[in-house]
């Protein structure tokens, strides 16, 4: 990872210059973890870039420029040193640029070996150990279950399942979570029965008439019809309350159903369907709001029962139980959060969509009320989604009236696009998904662009085959250009990679390892989409400027081993994203 060996190329010569005298050793200490390596704006600065020394000129109140020519001094003082491993050597060039960045060129060894790397660890590159021993709690979608899941809520199943991949992907022990409303949003959930109940009443030729406070949907229609159609008039039997009741239990069961299915056509698997109404059952609600008032946190005033949320950065306190004796959402958040701190996570991240900004201060504050660790818990909320063409708004389900299903999406542009145009922005940014867009086959299309780089390279390689090229493996190290024991097969000599196009394409290689740890630390699913897409780039303008399969067979073979590479990446980003990688289009 050449970001990683930079960035540990600096720390030591931080330590060098502390050692000197010529930094001050608690400075140089506390820049330590600070370290970052960027890609410059122009390649005309170099492959990578530090501001390192900005951050410590403000600290001693020296010049930027002083303060990065003492590192670049021992910076240049480690390289010519040789390096530890007995590789490449990794920096060819150290150079100081105004304000005080400090620039490198990789040497061209080191980025031809990352080729090797590649090969070698195959479905591996890209992945690490870091969170290894650590376990997370990833909840997401938790939509009420009083209807299909809508496109906002696939928003939150594209970006909930794939920050649990980067996690999985660094180390972290994941569980995928899904939180059932069917405890609080009863009354919810009784108008639905009702609902249904109408419609499957109609269905049998009967009188009958939604509630005015129940859902409208022409989906409730085909629900009460199966229904009837299934069951015949066996309900009719029923005491009304009795009936009221098994189509609220029915219609719940139903829409589960059709939420699991839903997300398990979306790529998505859950782990645990966490039913809020079991917090009831075993007496956890009782429990965590007996535990607030042990603490001194619960009080009562105006015949409800409070949290003394005020006391941990909320605006005011909150309620716990109303005047009615019903429990609000607060108190059952903090039970279900306490129970999850029960179950030993490290670390639990809440997906919310974004009518439930207001509700994370009162948690956060419940949970430090509760003696727990609020930094354990980190809650995430997602922006709106707006179906677009042609820059108007669209409206596809006449099924739903003014909201999309998700269902109605995916057929209309297809899983991949779905989930990829779902993370091509920031979570915490609005969204507009251009169906027209989504739905073409051209370059034009990010998710047709990426995949179409990987059908590409899966072509060169069925054409080497049908023209009796040897597709290359790499032999072990220190045996580079040697014959190999196949005849006609020629080991590859990387160093043979020194076209701008081959080399910016590896350096965009190089790249994977650092942007599966910045969207994995970061909570950033979306860079993935976009690091997608400058590697797609990057490839085809290799693949326009470089004849893979030319007439020279050791450049031809250093070139397959560089396509192998690459479509090892695209592999294994896709796998993360949950985006099919075709061999053909």
């Amino acid at each position: 990872m050449i970001r990683e060996e930079l960035a540990n190329l600096i720390r030591a010569a931080l330590r060098d210059a502390a050692y000197l005298g010529e930094l001050p050793l608690a400075l140089a200490e506390e820049a330590q973890s600070l370290v970052r390596v960027e890609r410059p704006p122009s390649d005309e600065l170099g492959d990578y870039a530090t501001p390192a020394a900005l951050g410590l000129a403000k600290q001693t109140g020296r010049p930027a420029r002083d303060v990065a020519q003492i590192l670049a001094r021992r910076i240049e003082s480690i390289v010519k040193a040789g390096p530890e491993s007995g590789g490449p050597p990794l920096v060819e060039k150290v150079e100081v640029a105004e304000p005080g960045f400090i620039n490198f060129r990789v040497s061209q060894a080191r980025l031809q070996d990352v080729v090797r790397e590649v090969l070698e660890q195959a479905e591996n590159y890209g992945r690490s150990d870091r969170y290894t021993g650590k376990n997370v709690d990833v909840e997401f979608v938790s939509a009420n279950p009083t209807g299909p899941l809508l496109v906002v809520n696939g928003r939150a199943a594209a970006f909930g399942d794939v920050l649990a991949n980067l996690m999985d992907a660094v180390g972290w022990q994941v569980t995928r979570e899904y939180y059932i409303n069917d405890a609080t949003t009863s009354s919810q959930i009784r108008s639905l029965g009702e609902s249904v109940e109408a419609r499957y009443l109609q269905a049998l030729g009967m009188e009958a008439q939604v509630p005015e406070e129940g859902y409208q949907g022409e989906y409730l229609v085909e629900m009460g019809k199966e229904i009837a159609d299934r069951e015949g008039d066996k309900y009719l039997k029923l005491p009304k309350e009795e009936r009221a009741a098994v189509f609220a239990q029915l219609t719940l069961d139903r829409m589960l159903e059709g939420q699991k299915r839903s997300l398990e056509e979306f790529g998505v698997h859950i782990d645990i369907w966490f039913r809020e109404s079991s917090l009831f059952q075993s007496g956890k609600v009782q429990q965590t709001l007996s535990l607030l008032e042990e603490r001194g946190y619960a009080y009562e005033a105006e015949d409800a029962l409070w949290v003394r949320s005020s006391l941990f950065g909320d605006e005011k306190d909150r309620v716990l139980v109303r005047r009615t004796g019903k429990e609000a959402y607060l108190g059952t958040d903090l039970a279900y959060h306490r129970d999850k701190f029960q179950r030993g996570y490290d670390l639990m991240v809440d997906v919310w969509g974004p009518d439930h900004h207001g509700h994370v201060p009162q948690v956060m504050a419940g949970i430090e009320a509760m003696g727990l660790d609020r930094q354990a818990v980190q809650i995430i909320i997602h922006q709106l989604v707006r179906l677009v063409s042609g820059g108007e708004q669209v409206r596809m389900s006449k099924r739903m009236g003014n909201v999309v299903p998700l269902d109605d999406l995916v057929s209309e542009v297809g899983r991949d696009a779905a989930r990829f145009f779902f993370l091509t922005r920031s979570a915490d940014t609005a969204l507009d998904f251009d169906l027209e867009l989504a739905k073409k086959q051209s370059p034009d299309n990010p998710v047709y662009y990426v995949q179409y780089a990987h059908a590409r390279i899966c072509s060169i390689l069925e054409e080497a085959r049908s023209r009796g090229i040897p597709i290359p493996q790499m032999p072990p190290r220190g045996i580079e250009g040697e014959r190999e024991s196949s005849p006609g097969m020629t080991a590859p000599r990387l160093s043979l990679l020194t076209h701008p196009t081959e080399l910016d394409l590896i350096r965009t290689v190089a790249d994977l390892p650092y942007e599966i740890t910045a969207a994995a630390e970061g909570r950033e699913p979306h860079r993935l989409t976009r690091y997608a897409q400058e590697l797609a780039a990057a490839f085809h303008i290799f693949y326009a400027e470089c004849r893979v399969l030319g007439q020279d067979a050791d450049l031809a073979a250093a070139r397959l081993c560089l396509v192998l590479a690459v479509r090892a990446v695209l592999r294994n980003l896709l796998g993360i994203l949950g985006v099919s990688a075709p061999e053909s289009m």
